[in-house]
């Protein structure tokens, strides 16, 4: 009796000993996802500030920004649309690590495409207007951390053990 009463709650840590390594796998991983998502918000808002930067350094362009005489002319309503597009990486950067695993995964993910596709149309622009080479570096760049964001949380497994994609 007493073999029996020992063998079942050796049984009953093992098991439980076993369900804490997985919850704290699972823990891991998705803390993990989230800082990488993170991470690569942070890095493609970087890339359009180093971006800027370099732009601001062509004496040049530099002049026509002042003059406003470039190709695109800038009004209140153009920047209004820059500062919402600029604050996307910033607001899903503290998003990420503060929403749910279910609405965190989606939001970057659909956030991620439009976001990637605003990218896209700028870099096409770039082309379109023969900017400088360090503008499609630095546009490429922001181009590959939102794709990554989208594959990141395209993969990002379900914490709770769920093979069904969400």
């Amino acid at each position: 009796m007493k073999q029996k009463l020992g063998d079942c709650l050796k049984k009953g840590m093992k098991n439980n000993m076993e369900k804490m390594d997985s919850n704290r796998k699972n823990a891991g991983i998705m803390l993990d996802v989230r800082i990488i998502l993170a991470a690569l918000w942070v890095a493609g808002m970087l890339s359009s500030l180093n971006g800027d930067t370099y732009r601001l350094s062509d004496p040049i362009a530099l002049q026509s920004i002042i003059a406003n005489t470039g190709p695109v002319v800038v009004s209140s309503e153009l920047l209004l649309v820059m500062s919402i597009i600029f604050v996307i990486p910033i607001l899903m950067s503290v998003l990420t690590l503060t929403l749910k695993y279910p609405v965190s995964r989606w939001a970057n993910r659909i956030i991620g495409i439009l976001y990637a596709m605003i990218i896209l149309a700028f870099w096409v622009l770039v082309l379109v207007l023969r900017s400088a080479g360090s503008e499609i570096v630095w546009s490429t760049a922001q181009l590959v951390f939102a794709l990554l964001v989208v594959w990141y949380a395209w993969k990002w497994p379900d914490p709770k053990g769920n093979s069904k994609l969400l």
